[in-house]
């Protein structure tokens, strides 16, 4: 396995890791509902995905 010869410096190392950041998730408005939904994913309030309904919600 191959090995460093030199030591990395922390400026080096930093600019690097820079871009290992976490991202907030897409959240979109359910066009039959309204309510906000995570995107690419069915509404939890109305089941609907797209324009058809594919999980039938629970009762409150």
């Amino acid at each position: 396995m191959a090995l460093p010869k030199r030591k990395h410096s922390r400026s080096r190392r930093d600019k690097r890791r820079a871009n290992w950041k976490a991202k907030a998730p897409t959240v979109v408005s359910c066009k039959h509902c309204g309510q906000p939904r995570l995107a690419h994913s069915a509404c939890p309030n109305c089941g609907y995905y797209g324009n058809r309904q594919v999980v039938i919600p629970k009762e409150k």
